[in-house]
């Protein structure tokens, strides 16, 4: 990320939104159970902000300085921190009960790759888990384009994601979408493997 787009990520404004919109919003109208997996953390606003919901949660995250300082953060809590990337999971199958993901897909630097984070998270999730995750849209406008110079930006249009969803393996997608954001449940059959 840019100097302008690590500093939004850490700064109170951005948090206030988090707590205010982003987490309620994924965590409304959805069960994630006790043992949870979010992907791309950052800079552990989300995380934060997520940890007292769930009895054990893991955080999945690619950047090393990133990692290793959530790390540090969150030693001594019910919160395990794990170095890895979303579309290659270092994980065994079927370990969590939900998977969640909030504003971090636009950083994943394909459409290929972001459906195989899909499959990869409907991996990680023990049948009848569910996965769920919220983006911003309008990445065209000319803030989002300037917070993204010299970023990964692959905006993911939300009118194709319950199709994608489903051929990793969901079943159950629902995709609603605000002014801002899109947000996205979708759950592993208890029929699953």
């Amino acid at each position: 990320m840019n100097l302008l787009h690590r500093y939004l990520c850490r700064s109170a404004s951005w948090r206030q939104v988090l707590e205010q919109y982003v987490v309620p919003w994924a965590l409304t109208d959805t069960t994630l159970g006790s043992e949870v997996l979010e992907l791309g953390p950052g800079h552990g606003l989300t995380t934060t902000l997520l940890q007292p919901h769930f009895r054990q949660l893991t955080a999945l995250e690619v950047d090393p300085r990133l990692a290793d300082a959530l790390v540090a953060r969150f030693s001594h809590t019910n919160v395990v921190v794990i170095r890895g990337d979303a579309t290659a999971m270092p994980l065994a199958d079927a370990r969590f009960s939900g998977v969640v993901c909030l504003h971090m897909l636009h950083h994943v630097p394909s459409k290929e790759l972001q459906d195989r984070l899909f499959r990869e998270a409907w991996r990680m999730l023990k049948p009848g888990g569910t996965f769920v995750g919220i983006d911003s849209l309008g990445m065209d406008r000319l803030w989002m384009r300037t917070i993204h110079i010299g970023d990964t930006l692959v905006p993911v249009d939300p009118s194709t994601l319950q199709p994608r969803l489903q051929t990793a393996g969901f079943a159950h997608v629902a995709v609603n979408t605000n002014p801002y954001a899109f947000r996205f449940h979708a759950q592993k059959s208890t029929l699953s493997s």
